[in-house]
């Protein structure tokens, strides 16, 4: 159950599905038995010693779905206890057959009033109740049962996307089902992926039906997963004759009174990412700690001479902008000019605040915003950019140009052309000056000549795993952006 490359909508599987099958030869029904034979295998695997298993059965195909892993989990021994959420006569076509299949080999179907105490026995739960159809709030009633599921504690299988969760931007509808293992089906679902969905998808299989590469052929996707081992071929190799020259120049830009740590680990960041010579110019208040912490950066303390800042930035391959930038008259002075420079840039930090208050469109340059700063580019609130994280980095490309790098859980890369998901990260990188590192990387990779797009796909992978092999040896609480960034040397220089 490898996970594939592209992510779809649920309408476009649901459009494409009929087709695929018609091409492999198979009929929908044949699907969902697969679909429950791939359920009832993950339910094997990942609970062994699991005696009771409570079904949960909503209308449609996952409901069908549903009835197929009970009379899998029945024909083999186990005591399952099956409750189906809506009348009956609601259960038609393949889902119909399906749980006609389930009365015929003995089982039975419980009314809602049966949840309590199924739940109270069950050693795990198979949810079917909604599939990816669902578009508006859950109902009221449907939220109760969710709420009951989840707060009973149970370790909890979702078919194909967890009850209550949207299959296309990955927010909850009102309410949702917290699984630890969700089994999707055909395609991958982008909204599986990002944002809410990181609560509760739990870990994600897939089974692709023996379909999948019909549909492949069928439907198009502008949306990939990243994976670090095809990206690592877009990162040059070291010729033996190799000169600190070669590869690439790195300018930080930030660094204001009280700030100075963001520039020292963004340029930390670059210099162990692989760039030949990293500078940076910072409050001069700021720089003998940074001269002092890092030896290998050549620091300036800079105040308002702009033939420096123009003969300091023209040696370079990229600037780094923004981290502990501040928004004071001496951080305008230097935004304003670095805006007007055509070099290759990350902003971050500070840099999007004034960024947000005067817009401008640069091909040439990647952004980095938390949805925090996405909100202020885009002039609304954090909640709508979480709401659909697809559609929000799309309208910051547009506005700004360039490539866009939305972060958060499932941090986001779009460069006009395809959009990206990173299912790599842990919750111990919310804390603070991972966005610092994080910007520091990715200008080493532009410097060393890596193309903007992806310098930036490869940075977001790159920062992300290495937080999840410092959380694997030390765990996440206390987690440091710091920790971060010998990890990401290492994986460019012992990854397969």
């Amino acid at each position: 159950m490898s996970l594939p490359k592209q992510l779809y909508t649920g309408d476009q599987v649901k459009q494409g599905e009929a087709q695929a099958a018609k091409n492999a030869g198979y009929s929908l029904y044949q699907l969902m038995e697969m679909a429950g034979e791939s359920v009832f295998s993950v339910l094997e695997e990942e609970y062994p010693r699991a005696q009771n298993v409570t079904v949960l059965c909503g209308g449609g195909n996952n409901g069908g779905d549903g009835f197929v892993v009970a009379r899998l989990a029945k024909h083999v021994g186990l005591s399952v206890q099956l409750i189906s959420t809506v009348d009956e006569s609601r259960y038609v076509g393949d889902a119909l057959q399906a749980k006609q299949a389930w009365l015929k080999s003995g089982g039975t179907i419980l009314s809602q009033e049966a949840l309590s105490g199924c739940l109270t026995t069950a050693d795990v739960i198979v949810d079917g109740l909604l599939g990816t159809g669902l578009s508006g709030e859950v109902r009221d009633d449907t939220r109760a049962i969710i709420d009951s599921i989840n707060q009973c504690e149970k370790p909890v299988i979702a078919i194909d996307i967890p009850s209550g969760l949207c299959s296309d931007t990955g927010t909850v509808l009102g309410g949702a089902i917290c699984a630890q293992h969700t089994v999707t089906f055909i395609a991958i679902k982008q909204g599986l992926v990002t944002g809410q969905a990181r609560d509760v998808v739990g870990k994600l299989h897939f089974s692709g039906l023996n379909v999948q590469s019909q549909f492949a052929e069928l439907v198009s996707s502008n949306i990939d997963m990243l994976s670090l081992d095809e990206m690592l071929g877009e990162f040059p190799k070291r010729r033996a004759t190799a000169h600190k020259g070669k590869h690439g120049r790195v300018l930080c830009i930030g660094g204001n009174q009280g700030y100075g740590g963001a520039i020292r680990m963004c340029a930390q960041a670059a210099a162990r990412s692989g760039a030949g010579l990293v500078s940076c110019i910072c409050h001069p208040v700021s720089s003998l700690p940074l001269m002092v912490a890092c030896p290998e950066v050549m620091t300036i303390g800079w105040q308002d001479d702009l033939e420096q800042l123009n003969s300091k930035s023209a040696a370079q391959d990229v600037l780094a902008f923004g981290p502990g930038l501040g928004t004071d008259s001496w951080a305008h002075a230097l935004f304003h000019h670095v805006q007007s420079l055509a070099i290759k840039k990350v902003v971050d930090a500070d840099g999007l605040n004034l960024l947000a208050q005067s817009p401008n469109v640069d091909a040439n340059r990647v952004i980095t915003p938390h949805p925090g700063e996405a909100a202020r580019l885009l002039n609304c609130s954090v909640a709508e950019i979480e709401s659909n994280r697809y559609s929000a980095i799309k309208q910051l490309q547009d506005k700004f140009g360039g490539v866009v790098v939305l972060k958060g859980a499932g941090s986001l890369v779009c460069d006009g052309r395809r959009t990206y998901v990173c299912l790599a990260g842990n919750p111990g990188m919310a804390t603070g000056g991972m966005g610092d590192v994080l910007t520091g990387i990715i200008a080493a990779l532009i410097a060393q000549g890596v193309e903007l797009s992806a310098a930036a796909r490869l940075g977001v992978q790159l920062h992300s795993q290495a937080a999840d092999l410092v959380a694997e040896e030390e765990g996440m609480i206390g987690l440091l952006a710091s920790d971060v960034i010998g990890k990401v040397r290492q994986l460019l220089n012992f990854s397969a």
